[in-house]
């Protein structure tokens, strides 16, 4: 007895007109771009954080980059100034308003930055690089430990600046005045500090000794005062960061700057260690994507990403996205 199948049956092929009326109804196949706005609209907030952050890194990671472009030092207690600029502001609007206290937490982070400089790199400027990377390592621990001493251990709480703190909404996403004044402010100083380099007696002094350090000092170049300037931008710019940064975390601790202050680092190497585009496009890249992963619901591997990020970078690029391979004269 012979086997009909549905194709095969008088009543029209069914099988293959419903194939076809999935083929022709709206709606029948995956909406790509309603997948595509449902995806945006669910992580639009963490988007949005990614690229404070990131901003709030790079403002960091500047910091090293140029520190490393004169002077090839890794300013390793670049982190912890980051966080003595939040614990100064937060000490100071104790006993003065915030207009007050804010200025003066970017003169003391300045000053302090002048002072590391000077007492803890200056003297080793002629010794092995070791010596001053191991001289950078006990300025970071000293900080740290003072830090300690200062506040018993205990978690700071970081003042409620007016206007930047209050929240706005973006789409579906609610979030602070400041997310979204740290890109653009960070864009504003970034080109600021270009123009600086480019265009000024001071920023054609930092190329010059970036270039070649002990030419530059033979032609009559103030190296010491082009160090000075670059400890006085590089802590300037941690200072405004740190603002921006705890306005969001409004928590600090002794090790408040060890983890920004490692993830700015690797911005830095990213993009290529003495770039200071590379060092804010890999800031960004940093932010954004380890906030994406938080979205996604992987918080314990967000950090983990940076680092890497690192060993990859170190593997196959070790100059990074815009840094110059190094050569040796001879």
């Amino acid at each position: 007895m012979a086997v009909r199948y549905p194709e095969q049956s008088g009543a029209g092929s069914l099988h293959n007109k419903y194939l076809t009326n999935i083929r022709t109804i709206p709606g029948k196949y995956p909406d790509f771009k309603g997948l595509l706005m449902d995806f945006l609209s669910k992580n639009l907030p963490y988007f949005l954080a990614g690229v404070s952050v990131g901003g709030q890194y790079a403002l960091i990671a500047i910091g090293y980059t140029m520190v490393y472009g004169i002077l090839r030092l890794i300013n390793f207690a670049h982190g912890d100034i980051f966080m003595v600029a939040g614990l100064v502001t937060i000490y100071a609007s104790t006993v003065m308003p915030l207009y007050l206290s804010i200025p003066l937490t970017i003169l003391v982070t300045v000053i302090l930055g002048m002072m590391i400089e000077r007492v803890a790199y200056k003297p080793l400027r002629n010794s092995p690089r070791m010596s001053v990377m191991i001289s950078a390592i006990g300025v970071s621990y000293l900080l740290q430990n003072l830090a300690l001493y200062i506040t018993g251990g205990l978690a700071q709480v970081y003042p409620t600046i007016p206007f930047i703190s209050n929240t706005v909404t973006i789409g579906s996403a609610t979030t602070k005045v400041v997310t979204i004044l740290t890109p653009i402010l960070m864009i504003v100083l970034v080109v600021l500090l270009i123009q600086l380099i480019n265009h000024t007696k001071i920023g054609m002094a930092m190329r010059s000794v970036s270039t070649d350090f002990e030419t530059s000092r033979l032609m009559g170049i103030n190296v010491n005062r082009v160090i000075s300037m670059t400890f006085i931008i590089g802590s300037f710019l941690a200072a405004v960061g740190s603002i921006l940064y705890f306005t969001n975390y409004p928590s600090v601790i002794p090790t408040s700057g060890g983890m920004p202050g490692l993830k700015a680092f690797v911005a830095a190497v990213f993009g290529g260690i003495g770039s200071i585009p590379g060092a804010v496009i890999g800031a960004m890249l940093i932010g954004i994507v380890e906030n994406l992963i938080k979205g996604a619901g992987w918080t314990t591997f967000s950090d983990a990403f940076t680092f890497v990020l690192l060993i990859v970078v170190l593997l196959f690029k070790p100059t990074g996205l815009f840094g110059e391979a190094a050569t040796d004269k001879v």
